[in-house]
């Protein structure tokens, strides 16, 4: 293995994000990856380059996105000489294909690739039911029509209802939003401070559209420049009005359509090489990938799904010699309001951080207005695989407007996982 190298951030891209069933709702995971590669191509120059990698993921994706980031390379305007591999966790997926990518830097496997994501929760896989398929493939073993034939006796009408993709978590049955609803009890967030988290989001992403922040940093694609989640006219007044989303029965749910991030599609997109290679390629250096850590917690066994950031963070800060106060901002993945909330409240926790982290004190307060600067999740809507990508571009550039500085990035994940990262210019 080669001594480890810096691994430089050059730049992402990505397509506005759009609800479920909108603009995008014909396209797919490789339309839309394709768009996204595309102007990353064309942004940076690469027509016809041959790159390292081209590490792309999808969390929900039909059988026939055989091989999505491969596929997408081919047809993103990149030599055909680029490899390309598809991943997948969840909402961290395209943090951990950036990873991925700068591994291979790191170690001097590669000189430059792409690391990205997208997903759609609009083109779903829709997929017949155990007894038909088993059927079906039994059919397809016989031998002659008569044993195809027998195959089939008895059958009903029932067994041609479709099955359409999980929502819940396979070992509990709860949703993610049941999930947080549960964490939103354990640690007393308002509804208040949830609603007025989410309209700040809203806020502040407008503001960044307005100023021309996202101007090279968010492509057209279907007649759509903006990413149509955004809602900058909404109020406190407007959110209060929601009715509780997965809490509906016992008076005290708190998650609403207004303060959780709803189903979307997208796809996002970043360039990751050595020093070596930007200046080469004459290209500038945003920051630089300086670690990324990785954790899960025991969800099932009390837990709350949506808490192993609190835990990854931590462990990575430890291993690079710094503190929670160490940074100039901070990326905090906004799956729903109250997951943000619950995580801060657990930093600042001494139980917490004293019997479930094993430190001597806590971890301490983060300043609110340090976090999420150009709005996040949601506001910018949250299509699963691609949301790492859109935040490690985006901090990428808040990173050069400040001349410097350090990014903390934190994402967590359904299955009880939390994918962490440093960036520092």
């Amino acid at each position: 293995m080669r001594p480890v190298r810096p691994v430089a951030i050059l730049g992402g891209v990505r397509i506005p994000f759009c609800r479920q069933n909108t603009a995008y709702a014909d396209v797919g995971n490789l339309g839309m990856s394709v768009r996204t590669l595309g102007a990353l191509v064309e942004k940076f120059g690469l027509h016809g380059q041959v790159l390292g990698e081209v590490a792309m993921g999808a969390v929900i994706k039909h059988s026939s996105d055989w091989n999505l980031g491969r596929e997408a390379a081919l047809s993103s305007g990149l030599s055909p000489l680029t490899p390309g591999i598809t991943m997948q966790r969840a909402c961290g997926t395209s943090l951990d294909t950036i990873n991925t990518v700068a591994a291979k830097i790191a170690t001097g496997q590669i000189e430059a690739g792409i690391g990205g994501g997208s997903d759609t929760t609009s083109d779903v896989p829709i997929v017949y039911g155990k007894e038909l398929r088993r059927r079906l493939l039994a059919a397809n073993a016989a031998k002659d029509p008569k044993g195809k034939l027998a195959q089939f006796r008895g059958f009903g009408l029932g067994e041609l209802k479709p099955e359409f993709p999980g929502v819940g978590e396979p070992r509990t049955g709860k949703s993610m939003g049941e999930h947080c609803e549960d964490m939103a009890k354990q640690w007393n967030i308002s509804r208040d401070s949830q609603d007025e988290w989410a309209l700040a989001s809203h806020l502040k992403l407008a503001a960044a559209y307005e100023r021309g922040f996202f101007d090279d940093l968010v492509v057209s694609f279907r007649g759509v420049s903006r990413d149509n989640v955004l809602r900058p006219d909404t109020s406190l007044e407007k959110l209060a009005t929601l009715k509780p989303a997965f809490d509906r029965n016992s008076g005290r749910g708190t998650l609403t359509a207004g303060n959780s991030t709803p189903l979307t599609d997208g796809a996002a997109a970043c360039l990751l090489a050595t020093d070596e290679w930007a200046a080469e390629h004459g290209h500038e250096v945003l920051c630089h990938l300086r670690d990324v850590h990785v954790a899960a917690v025991d969800f099932v066994h009390g837990e709350g799904l949506l808490m192993a950031p609190t835990v990854a963070v931590p462990q990575m800060l430890a291993r690079n010699g710094l503190t929670l106060q160490d940074f100039d901002f901070y990326e905090i993945h906004e799956a729903f309001a109250a997951q943000v909330l619950c995580t801060l409240r657990a930093w600042e926790s001494e139980e917490y951080c004293r019997t479930r982290l094993g430190l001597d004190q806590p971890l301490g307060r983060i300043d609110p207005e340090k976090i999420n600067p150009n709005g996040s999740s949601l506001a910018t809507g949250h299509p699963f695989a691609a949301t790492g990508a859109r935040i490690v571009a985006t901090a990428a550039k808040e990173l050069k407007a400040r001349g410097g500085g350090r990014c903390l990035v934190s994402i967590c994940t359904a299955g009880g996982m939390g994918v962490v990262a440093i960036l520092e210019r």
